[in-house]
């Protein structure tokens, strides 16, 4: 073997063993003007529980947040002055709905606004929430396409899991947060779960530095919340410390 891909070997091997905290598709770093501040991951319940109005609520919640001047502000304020985005649709199985996205000016999240508006609808009946993490551990964040200072998954939805998955959510999670991530969570609360799924999504779904639960009172809620807890995600601010830390919590049941 040359002694060049013997060395780009061990680089490689390197990478894959440490924190996903940088991430770069392919076999180069990545060029300055291609960096971004945040990766950020948005992963939207669409199982039978969501109609098409509650969709349309949580679709046009993220389109309206991308379109609001403030937010815009908040994408381009950043060292790098740019984020990368990318949509999971999930429910029995996850969907890859929109492919990574730099967003680097008003006119980028525009774009993207008016993509989520007329993205379609991939159905599904169950709430398979490790499977969806599942997926982005070995599909999504090996694809990241720039190097990021922060990846962030960000899962919303009304429900909790209920595929009965081999390997649970709480397992998976601590594999994602191994990975260098943060997990944020939007429950929805709306429905028979409303009383448990704040608590649920902070012992089995957040985790990692900064990880915080931002909670919408209803889907008529969603936009608000998620335009709160986006600005907070993209700016990198101080979350509510008082939110006890999902690796405490984890360690504490053992």
């Amino acid at each position: 073997m040359p002694l060049l891909d013997r060395s780009r070997r061990k680089v490689l091997i390197a990478v894959a063993a440490a924190p996903l905290l940088l991430l770069r598709a392919g076999d180069g770093g990545a060029q300055p003007q291609r960096n971004v501040d945040t990766a950020l991951i948005l992963a939207v319940d669409v199982s039978n529980s969501v109609d098409a109005r509650r969709y349309g609520l949580q679709t046009g919640g993220i389109a309206d947040a991308l379109e609001d001047p403030a937010v815009q502000a908040a994408i381009l304020g950043g060292a790098r002055g740019a984020i990368a985005i990318s949509v999971i649709l999930w429910a029995d199985r996850p969907h890859l709905s929109v492919p990574w996205v730099r967003i680097a000016s008003a006119a980028d999240a525009k774009a993207l606004a008016g993509r989520m508006r007329r993205l379609t609808r991939q159905g599904g009946e169950f709430t398979c929430v490790a499977q969806m993490m599942r997926f982005v551990a070995d599909k999504i964040t090996p694809q990241i396409p720039v190097k990021a200072t922060r990846v962030v998954l960000d899962v919303s939805g009304d429900g909790q899991e209920n595929c009965n998955p081999g390997l649970g959510p709480t397992a998976v999670r601590d594999d994602l947060i191994g990975l260098g991530l943060t997990i944020n969570g939007l429950p929805i609360l709306e429905g028979e779960q409303a009383a448990t799924l704040a608590g649920w999504y902070r012992d089995n779904v957040i985790g990692g530095p900064g990880a915080f639960l931002q909670p919408a009172e209803s889907f008529e809620d969603f936009g608000r919340a998620f335009r709160q807890k986006f600005v907070t995600e993209i700016s990198a601010l101080p979350t509510d410390r008082r939110q006890p830390s999902v690796r405490r919590s984890a360690q504490a049941q053992r």
